[in-house]
């Protein structure tokens, strides 16, 4: 992970920089992100946020699949490394851009559900892979239910790996704010970042916790489910895995 501070502008850009794992999480990079967040609490010169992936390939891809996260045995309990990777899980309040380049699925959404808004290049394209490896959307389809319509989660997380959702699809239905021409995103969201950054900034974090009040009961309510959801309805790993290697690589997928 890399973090750059431009003071003048009051931004930072956090880039998750794993390009040959398509910037999928491992256990060390989930306790940076959750580490970045809270540290920015208290950096005065830190007034926005833009988190971006490294490489045109991907955002990220969500958890590593050769992290080793041990499990409970208790159907009711989980152990997800992701659910701290956020800024909101952490107490940040600063506003947090996402410039999304390529894809960003499953584990993704634990990180984009806790931006303000999103940026998308073109051919960037988003999906839930879940369902197809015969596991339980739950944490990733609840933070979309916050941003997309109904129907359209529901399609995202139980379509799998057989779609991808487009950048302009994704514009249309409310997950992407704008849409980049080229690699342009980053640089847009850092734009943004600079003109939110100018404005007094307790104006602004106030008006962050505003906007994510009005859906936080709600989501705090569905999140209490979500690891009884996954922890009872997951198959097996060795099932998973045996899923996972029988992929298409490269295809048997429709854009959208």
């Amino acid at each position: 992970m890399r973090v750059e501070r431009d003071a003048a502008a009051g931004v930072a850009v956090v880039t998750l920089d794993r390009p040959e794992r398509h910037n999928a999480l491992d256990l060390a990079t989930a306790a940076e992100l959750a580490a970045c967040w809270r540290g920015f609490r208290y950096d005065d010169t830190v007034r926005a946020i833009v988190v971006t992936g490294a490489g045109e390939q991907a955002f990220c891809t969500g958890i590593d699949r050769d992290a080793d996260v041990p499990q409970p045995s208790s159907p009711y309990s989980i152990d997800d490394p992701l659910l701290s990777v956020g800024p909101k899980a952490n107490d940040l309040w600063k506003p947090v851009l996402a410039a999304v380049n390529g894809m960003a699925c499953g584990g993704a959404f634990y990180l984009i559900g806790e931006c303000e808004f999103v940026l998308a290049a073109e051919h960037a394209t988003f999906f839930d892979p879940h369902t197809t490896y015969g596991m339980v959307s739950a944490y990733e389809a609840i933070a979309m239910a916050q941003r997309m319509p109904f129907g359209e989660v529901a399609r995202m997380a139980l379509m799998g790996t057989a779609e991808r959702v487009s950048a302009r699809r994704a514009y249309e239905v409310g997950l992407v704010s704008e849409v980049v021409a080229g690699g342009g995103a980053r640089d847009a969201a850092v734009r943004a970042a600079a003109t939110i950054a100018s404005f007094p900034t307790e104006g602004v974090q106030g008006t962050v916790r505003a906007v994510w009040s009005a859906k936080e009961a709600a989501r705090s309510q569905a999140m209490a489910q979500a690891g009884a959801l996954v922890a009872l309805g997951n198959a097996a790993g060795s099932r998973q895995a045996e899923l996972f290697a029988a992929r298409v690589r490269g295809g048997g997928f429709r854009t959208r």
